[in-house]
């Protein structure tokens, strides 16, 4: 059994970058990066440009970007365990954490779990097809990106992210097509009149994607009308899946108070959960910023805010 000051589960910009901090902060962090439940470094392993996480101005790649994250925090006396955690205690004094190989216990614990994006699961969108090659669930994130430059590009969703996204595109696609498998959108009305009155966008009622087809990249989705069942085929150069994320905090059973869109619930301007000496930081309690900069940023205050913590505890 390791017995640490302070453990952090997941990895990705706020997971390394609250090891950096606590490291540094000789509290010695152990680290369950994450294995089967998604690449250690989080959902940017699956980006390819990076271009918009300052001080890179030239663009980097996403598992360049997380490497140097992991580099860093390694280098400042962070142990890293590439294994997933299985379940936490977080009713016992030291609360304890069971990993797929290793168990530990500590008086302080930072969740770092990031989101994953959903996506459907259509012939062509999987990984290996045109996953990242045009098909991506962050327009935000991959939008600019040449492959989409003056191309027609389809956003699949219904609420305000899809809308967003949308209107996002609009600034590079030749037009925009807004896939949604009803007849109303759920967005806020503020936002559907938005995107009605967009001179480039287009939304598809009562439709969905059958199929996305292509070469080494996107190049056509075949499109299924529901009430009618007929089948179309449209030229296209990028598809965005923008039907929401899951936080990943399954594993913490109903231990922690969470949202009601299951996401980690934190006191506002803080990463202080509802369990005192628990932090939460990144994308698993971020449901509105998701960007790998504020993620970072709530990694290192989850680090002060446990240093803190602890130096009240008297565990220094």
């Amino acid at each position: 059994m390791e017995k640490r000051k302070i453990i952090i589960i997941g990895s990705g910009p706020a997971g390394y970058t609250a090891a950096i901090y606590a490291a540094r902060a000789n509290l010695e962090p152990l680290m369950f990066e994450g294995f089967y439940s998604g690449p250690p470094g989080g959902q940017l392993m699956t980006t390819t440009e990076v271009e918009n996480y300052p001080g890179f101005p030239d663009g980097i790649a996403g598992p360049e970007l997380m490497a140097l994250f992991r580099r860093q925090a390694e280098k400042f006396g962070t142990t890293l365990l590439s294994e997933d955690v299985v379940s936490v205690d977080l009713k016992k004094e030291l609360f304890f954490v069971k990993g797929s190989g290793v168990s530990a216990e500590a008086p302080a614990i930072i969740i770092a779990t990031g989101a994953t994006a959903r996506r459907l699961d259509i012939p062509g969108a999987r990984d290996g097809e045109f996953w990242q090659k045009g098909v991506t669930a962050c327009a935000v994130c991959d939008g600019a990106a040449p492959i989409f430059r003056n191309r027609p590009l389809f956003v699949i969703g219904g609420g305000d992210t899809a809308v967003e996204e949308a209107i996002f595109l609009t600034k590079f696609g030749s037009r925009v097509y807004l896939v949604h498998r009803r007849n109303e959108l759920r967005a806020s009305k503020i936002m559907c009149e938005r995107v009605k009155n967009h001179p480039k966008i287009e939304i598809i009622w009562d439709t969905v994607i059958e199929k996305i087809e292509g070469d080494s990249v996107v190049r056509s989705v075949i499109l299924k009308n529901l009430k009618t069942d007929k089948l179309e085929s449209r030229e296209a150069g990028g598809v965005f899946f923008a039907i929401g994320h899951d936080p990943n905090t399954g594993f913490l059973g109903d231990q922690l108070e969470l949202e009601e869109n299951r996401y980690i619930k934190v006191r506002p301007g803080t990463t202080l959960t509802s369990v005192e000496g628990v932090f939460a930081a990144g994308d698993v309690q971020d449901h509105v910023y998701r960007q790998a900069v504020s993620a970072a940023g709530s990694g290192c205050m989850a680090a002060l805010d446990a240093e803190r913590f602890l130096s009240m505890k008297g565990h220094h």
